[in-house]
């Protein structure tokens, strides 16, 4: 999802360096007045309304600092405080007379985009308060060369027009990029929770399956059971007798599988990474005992797996469809290395991807299919339903990890692995005329990982 601050936030920011660009403004015009111009102005009690600004900006970044929402009615106070400088500095050099009084516009257009429709109003009251005050009470310019007064009226105008336009603008650009990231956010959450209903559903259907296919797994085991032990003492089904016993396994297997899918729904099961990746590599070679499954990385012993099951799910899935893309080889690299989006964002200068690497020697993802795989289920050219992929897809996003298929030569050679070099040998079979499978896919799986602690992790 998109990452944007809390609005509030986001205009008492904005609100903070509007104010530290009106109190240079200030300062400047104060200084062009009074030295080029010839304005007789009250420099001291002006100063000290700049003075009051700059220790509220002050305080401003004392609560920008702090953790906590800002309030609507915190940012109608911020904006009273700037009405009230504006107002105090405009009585004390000409009120109506300044060119700048119409600096008021700008602020009214803030407020009004920021806060509820209520407090608008009442900060437009304030400002109509102070241009009644502005008009009865301010204190007059006083000249050195009246006769410029018009001169210098028109100037001004035109300045303080170019100043409100690029306020305006900058604000209102601002706070659209907010809403567009917002409807960005809005519309991500919304694709985001149809796949969570499409993954229940098919969550229920699987556990229901899973329940139907209890009985009729465990008649098939004492068959197979039976099976076995006939083999012994009858000699027609003594050559039988390994794959019976091969036969046995595989029905414990899905026993298992079916086991854990019925216990899914109890707390994830945190365990260190090289110990649980070996236990995991070796029952899915027993799941696929003709599957070439190389294995050229185990990742680190420090470095712990907070859902195992849910991770076990996804590289099964994986492993899977790389062995029936490609039966004779299946590679399967795993590595940790530093992750500078977290460092950069949270600062957590410690922190840690796992990424699991499997790549094949099939005929690749087509192109028509690529944009599609991850956001529905999409049907393989071996014939999958694509059910799998898809819930490995979102289950991925819901350990904040990504998952990225591609071609072996591409992928591999952004990672430098043994893709890249696969890669180079099929070049070559094609150089010499041997037949070429395919570009083969590398599919790259990777989540945060988190630094085991205890010894029995």
């Amino acid at each position: 999802m998109n990452d944007f601050p809390q609005n509030g936030h986001l205009n008492l920011r904005h609100l903070f360096w509007l104010r530290c660009l009106a109190i240079a403004g200030q300062v400047i015009a104060m200084g062009v007045a009074c030295i080029l111009l010839g304005i007789r102005l009250p420099l001291l009690p002006m100063s000290l309304v700049i003075l009051f600004e700059v220790v509220f900006n002050a305080m401003t970044l004392v609560r920008l600092s702090r953790p906590g929402q800002e309030s609507n009615r915190e940012l109608f106070g911020q904006l009273c405080v700037d009405l009230g400088a504006l107002t105090a500095l405009l009585l004390l050099s000409g009120g109506t007379l300044n060119p700048f009084f119409s600096l008021y516009l700008p602020a009214l257009a803030i407020g009004a985009a920021v806060l509820p429709w209520r407090l608008a109003l009442a900060l437009t009251a304030l400002a109509v308060v102070g241009c009644f005050l502005l008009a009865t009470h301010a204190l007059p310019l006083v000249l050195s060369e009246p006769s410029n007064l018009f001169e210098l009226y028109r100037t001004g105008n035109w300045i303080n027009f170019l100043i409100s336009m690029a306020l305006i603008a900058w604000f209102v650009a601002r706070m659209s990029r907010v809403l567009r990231l917002r409807e960005a956010a809005l519309a991500e959450a919304q694709q985001r929770l149809l796949r969570d209903e499409r993954v229940v559903a098919l969550g229920a259907q699987a556990a229901s399956i899973a329940h139907e296919m209890g009985s009729p797994l465990s008649t098939i085991a004492l068959l197979a059971e039976e099976l076995r032990e006939s083999a012994d003492h009858d000699a027609a089904l003594a050559p039988y007798r390994s794959d019976f016993s091969l036969l046995e396994q595989q029905i414990a297997l899905c026993k298992e599988a079916l086991a854990r899918l019925q216990s899914r729904a109890a707390s994830p099961n945190r365990r260190r990474l090289k110990p649980w990746l070996e236990s995991f590599t070796e029952q899915w070679r027993l799941r696929h005992p003709q599957a070439g499954l190389e294995t050229r990385g185990t990742g680190s012993d420090a470095m712990a797996i907070e859902d195992t099951v849910a991770v076990g799910q996804i590289l099964t899935i994986l492993l899977d469809n790389a062995a029936r893309a490609s039966p004779d080889h299946v590679e399967f690299d795993v590595s940790d290395q530093p992750d500078p989006a977290a460092a950069r964002i949270s600062g957590a200068a410690h922190a840690r991807l796992i990424t699991f690497r499997i790549v094949d020697r099939g005929p690749g993802i087509p192109a028509a299919l690529r944009a599609q795989v991850g956001n529905m289920p999409v049907r393989s050219t071996q014939g999958g339903a694509g059910v799998g992929l898809y819930l490995a897809f979102v289950t991925a996003a819901r350990l904040r990890g990504t998952i990225e298929l591609g071609d072996a030569s591409r992928l591999g050679h952004e990672a430098g692995g043994e893709a890249r070099r696969e890669a180079e040998h099929a070049s070559m079979r094609a150089d010499t005329g041997a037949p070429v499978s395919g570009s083969g896919t590398c599919a790259i799986f990777t989540l945060p990982a988190t630094r085991a602690e205890a010894p029995d992790e």
